[in-house]
């Protein structure tokens, strides 16, 4: 490197005339090195020497020290057998010692049992503290000589101890006993004279802090240690408050005496937490949150004494009455929510004062109960209705004139009060109630329809009992329909309104049982006009027809009774009744045609009360395109045709337009005509099987519900006797 920066500077030839400069000053840098270097190693060697000589006068005074260790050892050994005698001096001083201590112990021993009398007298007077004071003394003094009998492993002698000290125990359990006496009237003591309250609460931290001490120490515990006061005080506390209110021998549990108890409850624990809350607090030192405490023992107590309740056979009341208060009233500002208590009472961290799983089973067994209500009451309406049907005056009208009763109202409104009432509980039992509702309405639903069955067979029976048997039918159509309209009113949210099938099914069912008994009575009085026909009395100018219609009119005058969508619905089944039967009576076959004149004046007969009775029920209302006496018309088509030829192409218009008849039901009106052969019947029955027809989904059946008489077998047998 030196090479390298050598001829570096001297590459040039013109810094060849500073050589000498460079070699002086490279020659003052070497001596000045070289002296550092020497001082530092004059240092080093000055401080090995001094270090060796300190090195050297150690080991000389550790060689003096241990010539004297062995004349010290040598000196003792000599003197040995003159300790034995210092042994037996420390014997007796130690001796000395106990005995000293015993003698200033002396005075205080000689008069324990004094001082037990003097503090069984203060005890007496209630002078808790003096009391305390000696008392401690006296367990103290009787602690030290234990503890020093334990020490010196002299436990045989703690008997006799514990014999003269005993005494102690019966003081012990007298001032016990008058503490937990001041904890159960604590409530009392702090409203009038709250100094023997907080006396024992002294006492009692006293206690705790020499149970504290000793547990430390961990040397030697005495007899009765740890006392555990104040665990007592707080159970004597939880025993008080608990045994006060919620051990009575048995709660009235029916409405009225159970309504009496919670009221009374709720009155007590406000009164009393607002007591700890303003007077007992100031009383005890603050860990104690002797507050806390008191609303934790209520919440407690009050959970179990209501479990304790439910457990009992109550009815619906009760039931309602202990949700009510449990969910509502307990948490409300008349109870544990009082101005009064708030903001340091809080129940919201102890959890609910029914559990869930509670509250659900409670919510159970009341829906029961109201449903066991629910079912007598509505068994006593229907009882009071069935008996109204029998009465000797008309059912109640409404304002525009429609039969009514009062059972419609009466059941809605048991339902929805039930309903409402649960409200105000949760909304889970509402909807239970609500859902129990909709299932005691349909089963009502059910015996109203026995019922109406059992009216109509009293009925048949004579047909003047009830004597207004078809307004009370009229009036449970009504009842049926404000039923059916109001159902939905009941559902707890408006926004969803829809009643359930298997309900709308049943009013439906109950509808359809209170027609089909009004077009069983309008039966009744049509068969004999309708047994008439045909016949050549009818073909020659009869009134029958006039008469039948007087009969439906009469009727239809009692259906205005009913409202409108009924209304309509039985004038629809009474024209279909109508129409069903005058078909019934033409395939009877009663008649047929014996010649081409008599055809003729069946169908001026068909032409004539088909066109009479389309006219009564289109003056009632009922518009053609609703009417089945089409089907009339349609059949003297195929009487009036002249070429029977022609029958099978108007047959099977007939058939298409009327899918439900049949073969019977034809080749009985081929018979009625009286000019069919049995090439053209063949042919036209041929023709059916040909072309087979499907019901419509609109269609309404009318040839399905007539039954063709079978026909007779001819008897080939001659006439005579058996052998």
């Amino acid at each position: 490197a030196a090479l390298k920066w050598a001829s570096g500077v001297f590459y040039c030839p013109e810094k060849l005339e500073g050589l000498g400069q460079y070699r002086s000053r490279e020659t003052q840098r070497n001596s000045s090195i070289q002296s550092r270097l020497k001082s530092t190693v004059q240092s080093y060697l000055e401080g090995v020497s001094a270090g060796l000589e300190q090195l050297r006068s150690a080991a000389q005074e550790v060689q003096s020290v241990c010539q004297d260790l062995g004349a010290a050892r040598w000196a003792l050994l000599d003197s040995a057998d003159r300790f034995q005698g210092l042994q037996q001096m420390r014997a007796l001083m130690a001796e000395h010692v106990q005995l000293a201590s015993v003698v200033q112990v002396l005075p205080q021993l000689f008069s324990v049992h004094e001082v037990f009398s003097h503090t069984l007298q203060l005890l007496r007077g209630q002078h808790l503290l003096e009391a305390h004071a000696e008392l401690m003394m006296m367990e103290h003094l009787r602690d030290d000589i234990l503890s020093q009998l334990h020490l010196r492993g002299l436990s045989s002698a703690q008997a006799t101890v514990l014999s003269y000290f005993g005494g102690l125990q019966e003081l012990n359990e007298s001032l016990a006993k008058q503490l937990w006496d001041i904890v159960g009237s604590s409530l009392q003591l702090v409203r009038e004279d709250p100094v023997l309250f907080v006396t024992a609460v002294r006492i009692i931290e006293r206690e705790e802090k020499i149970d504290d001490t000793l547990l430390l120490e961990a040397t030697f515990l005495p007899p009765g240690r740890p006392k555990g006061w104040r665990q007592k005080f707080y159970h004597v506390l939880q025993e008080t408050i608990t045994g006060a209110h919620f051990r009575a021998a048995r709660v009235d549990a029916e409405g009225p005496g159970l309504a009496r108890h919670l009221a009374a409850l709720q009155k007590d624990i406000v009164s009393e937490l607002r007591v700890v809350k303003d007077l007992m607090v100031q009383c005890v030192p603050a860990h104690y949150n002797i507050l806390g405490v008191c609303t934790a023992t209520y919440h407690q107590a009050l959970t179990s004494h209501l479990q304790d309740i439910l457990r009992e056979d109550l009815d619906k009341q009760a039931l309602f009455l202990l949700l009510e208060w449990a969910l509502h009233v307990y948490h409300s500002p008349e109870m544990m929510g009082h101005p009064d208590l708030l903001p340091e009472v809080d129940v919201s961290a102890l959890g609910p004062l029914m559990s869930p799983e509670l509250v659900e089973l409670t919510e159970r067994k009341y829906v029961v109960k109201v449903k066991a209500s629910v079912l007598v009451w509505m068994q006593r309406t229907l009882e009071v209705e069935f008996k109204e049907w029998f009465r000797e005056e008309e059912p109640e009208t409404d304002h525009q004139g429609f039969f009514q009763s009062a059972l419609p109202v009466i059941v809605m409104q048991m339902l929805n009060e039930n309903i409402q009432v649960a409200s105000l509980i949760t909304d889970s039992l509402q909807q239970k109630v609500y859902n129990m509702a909709l299932e005691e309405l349909e089963a009502f639903l059910g015996r109203l329809r026995e019922a109406l069955v059992q009216c109509g067979k009293e009925h048949q029976k004579d047909r003047t009992i009830p004597k207004y048997y078809v307004s009370y039918l009229l009036a449970m159509l009504n009842n049926n329909l404000a039923l059916s309209s109001s159902v939905s009113s009941l559902h707890p949210d408006t926004a969803h309104r829809e009643v359930p099938t298997s309900l709308r099914a049943a009013l439906d069912r109950t509808q359809k049982k209170a027609c089909q008994l009004l077009l069983e009575e309008l039966l009744l009085d049509l068969q004999p006009l309708c047994l008439q026909l045909p016949s050549r009395k009818w073909l020659s100018g009869s009134q029958l027809v006039s008469s039948m219609c007087e009969v439906i009119d009469k009727y239809a005058k009692d259906f205005s009774r009913v409202k409108k969508p009924v209304f309509t619905l039985l004038l629809m089944e009474s024209e279909l009744l109508v129409a069903s039967q005058y078909l019934r009576a033409l395939m009877q076959k009663k008649m047929v045609c014996k010649s081409e004149e008599e055809r003729g004046q069946l169908c001026d007969c068909l032409l004539q009360d088909a066109t009479q009775l389309r006219e009564l029920f289109c003056g009632l209302g009922l518009d053609r395109s609703q009417q089945s006496l089409e089907a009339v018309f349609a059949l003297r088509e195929l009487i009036c045709l002249k070429d029977p030829a022609l029958l099978s192409l108007e047959v099977l218009g007939f058939i298409t337009k009327y899918p439900d008849v049949s073969d019977e039901h034809i080749s009985t009106l081929l018979d009625l005509r009286g000019d069919v052969s049995k090439e053209v019947r063949h042919m036209v029955l041929e023709m059916m099987a040909q072309h087979p027809q499907v019901l419509p989904e609109s269609y309404r059946p009318i040839f399905s519900t007539i039954l063709v008489p079978a026909p007779e077998l001819p008897f080939c047998l001659r006439k005579g006797k058996c052998a």
